[in-house]
């Protein structure tokens, strides 16, 4: 009997699931207890169909979706009143309802198993986005209303001719999704503008804030303001310094360290508190685990945990006690660089998307690549760093999300007068791409699939799944997936994406680029 099963991340165990132990070092009573939150949450999703929906259950589907996120919660106490509070709610709508056994979905065929891990893990990623855009006040009843229907779709007997239309539809309610955050975003912090960062870290009192959430660094901002401390990016949190209502405050002075996977490393040995807003932590070592904070879904436990009072205070302290370095520290990127760009979102790129198209007709831009995704451990990931640097003179590498660590630092030089390499954002922002491909596909007068336009992404955990599932669900074609395939994809589920959507594994980054540019 196996401890445990879990397969939603890139580097499960043998490319086929973990059943002792999380390779993201989540312990099999952990993932009993996460797939107890989701069974919980499938039977108040059959409890709302039947009785309706409130702003609690709404809350409540999300936050335990996202929960069940990789590297959010390592924390069992925490994840049991999770249950408990879901199953409440569940029987105060309708306790003729019982949980799903999540042991029945693994233990199912294994196309059926596949298209229902595909639903389940969409929508875990979009309830990410839903959670971040409610953070800040920001709805939709559509997408609210939908992680009901995919929850119980997934406790449903449905076979693969119903489930299939549902994957599709994960994709395109997650482009809503995304627009919703991206108008949450822009609305609160403004549109996000060109901005060049630095990844020196000055002498004195610091914190470092990682993870993906926008208010939590505001927050942060206006309680450090005068004190003396200076805020440092780390992971998916370097976009924030683009907006202009984050990048207002001098103490928010740059990026520290590279992608979550490095974080291990990185954090050892540093002077200074970090803060974990979101997912992407690590089991945290005993070199640093004095100085690690937690706050919102992400629980480790053992680690001081900031409630809904959002006070920061301990983290405050614990940088003025720490006092940071005594001298600046001229730190860099993966490939030396001293500084990172952001700031290039759909507001900016099509801003300037006369300029853009002048130098497409001109024939100064030859192609435009999609380089992005999220950043893993596993080995074969610096094939997105060769693609990159394979990339042609005549061409544009637009990026997102973590996986531009590998090659953001780079001086790839400029064309038409804007830089060859753009970072669009978080993993969100690929809302900003879909954008930006809109646009240059009606100013051509052709389809998306006829740009000179080729997506090559790379994937982790659940929230590029929902992406990969928007971009099919928008019926876009030739997409170069890697560093490995995911393993919850059957092989006749996989037929199929390959079928009609022509979804590819990458090989290697002199073959890609060739084949790429003579599409």
């Amino acid at each position: 009997m196996k401890d445990m099963f879990c397969f939603q991340c890139e580097q499960t165990a043998k490319g086929a699931g973990c059943e002792v132990k999380g390779v993201c070092g989540k312990a099999a009573p952990t993932a009993g207890l996460q797939d107890d939150l989701i069974g919980a949450a499938i039977g108040l999703s059959k409890a709302v169909i039947n009785k309706g929906a409130t702003e609690a259950t709404d809350a409540c589907i999300k936050k335990a979706l996202f929960t069940t996120v990789t590297n959010v919660n390592f924390d069992d106490e925490s994840i049991k009143i999770m249950v408990d509070c879901v199953e409440k709610m569940k029987n105060d709508l309708d306790p003729s309802v019982a949980d799903y056994k999540m042991e029945s979905l693994w233990d199912e065929n294994e196309d059926i198993r596949s298209l229902k891990t595909l639903i389940l893990l969409g929508v875990k990623g979009m309830a990410a986005y839903a959670h971040h855009a409610a953070i800040l006040g920001y709805h939709d009843a559509s997408v609210d209303a939908f992680f009901y229907k995919a929850l119980a779709a997934v406790g449903s007997d449905m076979g693969m001719d119903e489930l299939l239309p549902i994957v599709l539809e994960t994709g395109s309610v997650n482009l809503t999704c995304m627009e919703l955050l991206d108008k949450a975003n822009t609305e609160t912090y403004g549109t996000p503008a060109p901005t060049e960062v630095t990844l020196t870290i000055e002498k004195g009192p610091f914190i470092i804030i990682t993870g993906h959430d926008l208010k939590d660094l505001k927050l942060l901002l206006e309680q450090t303001e005068g004190k003396g401390i200076n805020i440092y990016t780390h992971g998916e949190m370097l976009p924030c310094h683009a907006y202009p209502e984050l990048n207002k405050y001098p103490h928010l002075k740059g990026n520290f360290g590279t992608a979550w996977q490095n974080q291990q490393k990185e954090f050892a040995n540093v002077p200074a508190p970090v803060l974990f807003t979101t997912n992407c932590i690590m089991p945290v070592k005993e070199s640093y685990a004095d100085r690690i904070f937690t706050t919102d879904l992400v629980q480790y436990p053992e680690m001081v945990h900031i409630g809904k009072d959002k006070d920061f205070t301990p983290v405050i302290e614990k940088a003025l006690e720490l006092g940071g370095y005594d001298e600046d520290q001229h730190m860099t990127g993966i490939n030396g660089g001293h500084k990172v760009m952001t700031g290039f979102g759909h507001g900016t790129v099509l801003g300037v998307a006369d300029k853009v198209i002048e130098a497409v007709k001109a024939g100064d831009i030859k192609h435009f690549f999609l380089v992005g995704g999220c950043d893993g451990a596993k080995t074969g990931r610096n094939y997105y760093t060769e693609f990159v640097e394979k990339t042609p003179s005549d061409t544009v590498v637009l990026t997102l999300a973590c996986g531009k660590y590998r090659f953001n630092d780079l001086d790839l030089g400029t064309i038409g007068g804007l830089p060859r390499l753009m970072d669009m954002g978080q993993c969100n922002d690929a809302y900003s791409a879909i954008k930006v491909a809109v646009a240059l596909a009606d100013a051509f007068q052709c389809e998306v699939n006829e740009l000179p336009l080729s997506m090559v992404l790379s994937w982790y955990e659940q929230k590029a799944v929902c992406i990969l599932l928007t971009l099919l669900s928008l019926g876009i074609k030739n997409i170069l997936l890697g560093p490995t395939l995911p393993a919850f994809v059957s092989p006749n589920v996989l037929n199929v994406l390959v079928e009609n959507y022509q979804i590819g594994p990458i090989t290697t980054a002199e073959e890609d680029m060739k084949k790429l540019l003579n599409k």
